[in-house]
Parts: structure tokens; sequence; C-alpha cells
């Protein structure tokens, strides 16, 4: 046992780790929300994750996504591996290197228990929402969470048992609503806290939970 897995020990009960470990998640691209989203995941001690990405790191990149200066030009799934492992070094993480489309997506993700939608276009976003909506499979997505300001505009969406979004649903990402570190790591973050309560089975807070 590694001592990030010794450390982790001292943060959840043996039975909330077994069912971690024996949790595989998808996480369909790997910049702002799905780099940012794998990082919290790995930290709260999954190690089985499946991550997609077709693109490779640009300078544009860096103001929000788990990437570093001497990664420029690298495809973002090497190096979302390469990274996540300095946190745990056995966690198994496989990649993809492939654009998600309609004819993919299920088989890509055929063998996890729950998937991360973290795709930039809003096209792309349709295509899992249609791939996933009626899906037995845990799904967060996320829809409008450009700008900066107002962090508590950045909520959650409880749409079915299964199927969650997150976001302020309004401020797409564009021209004069840029992606910015600090919201773009909120909605992950939520992203990756959905998944970790569903897969204890239990909620440990003391002020009270809003969905809408």
């Amino acid at each position: 046992m590694n001592e990030f897995l010794k450390g982790i020990q001292k943060h959840f009960s043996p039975e909330d780790l077994e069912k971690i470990a024996g949790t595989k998640v998808g996480i369909a691209g790997a910049g702002g929300l799905g780099s940012n989203c794998a990082v919290h995941l790995v930290r709260s001690g999954f190690s089985r994750l499946s991550i997609a990405d077709f693109d490779r790191i640009e300078a544009s990149n860096l103001n929000r996504q788990f990437y570093f200066y001497d990664q420029l030009g690298h495809k973002k799934t090497d190096k979302l591996k390469e990274n996540l492992l300095k946190i745990n070094p056995d966690a198994m993480i496989e990649t993809r290197d492939i654009r998600l489309d309609e004819k993919n997506i299920l088989e890509v993700f055929s063998d996890c228990n729950i998937i991360v939608e973290a795709l930039d276009r809003a096209e792309d976003k349709a295509v899992m929402v249609e791939a996933f909506i009626k899906s037995q499979k845990l799904f967060i997505s996320v829809s409008g969470i450009g700008g900066w300001g107002d962090s508590d505009r950045i909520k959650t969406h409880k749409i079915n048992d299964n199927f969650y979004m997150i976001g302020d649903m309004l401020s797409e990402v564009g021209e004069d609503m840029p992606p910015t570190s600090a919201i773009v790591s909120i909605a992950a973050a939520k992203q990756a806290d959905i998944i970790l309560s569903r897969v204890i089975g239990h909620m440990n807070y003391n002020k009270g939970h809003n969905e809408s």
C-alpha cells in the first residue's frame, strides 16, 4: 500500500474505501471540467478512471486546466494520466485519444459505473445527454459556467435519480463569458462531490443542501 492510500484511510472508513475502490468513472473530456474533476476524484480515493479526449494542451488552457507550462503541445490524456499518477501512483487510469460522438460514446464508457460529461461544445453535450439520460448509470453534466462572479449561481440541479446538471443553466462559455479557473473548478468539484456521496451512500454536512 502506497503512502497516499495509507493517508486517505484517516478520512474514510474501510467500508467507504471498498465502495470507492469498486467504482469505475468515465470522464468525457480532459479540459477544465474533466481534468479538475479527475483530480478531485483521485484525491477522494477513486483509482479506476477512464478518460477520453482527442485534444492537445494549449497555452489558453493553463488558466483553468490541470496541466503545466512544460506540458504544452502534448496530448491531454497522456499528461493528465501522468499528473494524476503523481497523486496516487497506483491509480488505474485508462485513456482514449479519441473524439467522442454518437457512434462511439456508449462503447467507450460501457464498463463504467458513472459518467462525467466534461465537454466544451453544446452539441457534444447534447449527444451525451441523449446517450445517457435513460441509462441506469449515474450521469453528471454541466451547463452554464461562463464568466466570473457570484459563484453561488453554480448550483446542482437534480433532473432525476441518475441525472444531475451543474451550473447556472444560462452563462454559456463564449467570447463575452470566458472560462475562468474558479467557476470551472467549482463546477468540477460539484461533479466529484455528487459521485462521492452517491458511491458512499450517505452525506456528511451540517447545513441545508439545496437542489432545484
